[in-house]
């Protein structure tokens, strides 16, 4: 495909569907809210942008749901993040995929990212807890490059990194995704 695409890796929002571990904290409609909220935020804050064209890759395949913005939508497919990721990024020369639940990703995040991939090969948005929040690739990436990585560790960027040895990689800020009650309160905190 031509152009520069940006894709937003998203759970179709609804009640008792989302973000386990942070339900458990805050229950089940607070989540809700949180992650309504950030999904708002973060199309809002890229999806307009015509540097790059913005597709929610969504999961599960058949669900329907009320996104906040009209943004193409398509379906993420089996297999393991991994395997999604590969398969949904798959047909575009230079992409940049993201997930929904990080706090502060604005376009100045994806500009930066595509700017890297002019002398990259591949862009990583580290998190705070060892994965990442951001990954871009440019046309000459591994044919795998998410095997044997060790998803929702601290050990997802470095698994993902060995893949890449030998290219150019380059690393954006690092962020706080939000995965349990303290990601939020972490955040709020440093909002405040």
């Amino acid at each position: 495909m031509r152009g520069d695409t940006l894709l937003v890796f998203a759970r179709a929002p609804r009640l008792g569907t989302l973000k386990r571990r942070l339900a458990r904290g805050i229950g089940a409609m607070a989540t809700l809210r949180f992650y309504r909220g950030q999904l708002a935020a973060l199309l809002g804050a890229v999806a307009r942008d015509r540097r790059w064209t913005t597709c929610i890759v969504a999961t599960p395949d058949r669900a329907r749901a009320r996104w906040p913005r009209p943004v193409a939508v398509r379906p993420q497919g089996g297999g393991d993040l991994g395997q999604r990721m590969a398969r949904a990024m798959a047909p575009h020369r230079r992409v940049v995929l993201v997930g929904s639940d990080i706090p502060g990703i604005g376009a100045a995040d994806i500009a930066a990212a595509f700017r890297a991939l002019g002398r990259a090969q591949a862009v990583f948005g580290p998190a705070e807890d060892g994965g990442y929040w951001l990954v871009g690739f440019g046309p000459h990436r591994p044919a795998k490059p998410f095997a044997g990585v060790r998803w929702s560790t601290d050990h997802a960027l470095a698994d993902t990194l060995a893949n890449f040895q030998g290219r150019r990689i380059a690393l954006l800020r690092r962020l706080r995704d939000v995965d349990t009650a303290e990601d939020l309160h972490a955040i709020r905190r440093r909002a405040a």
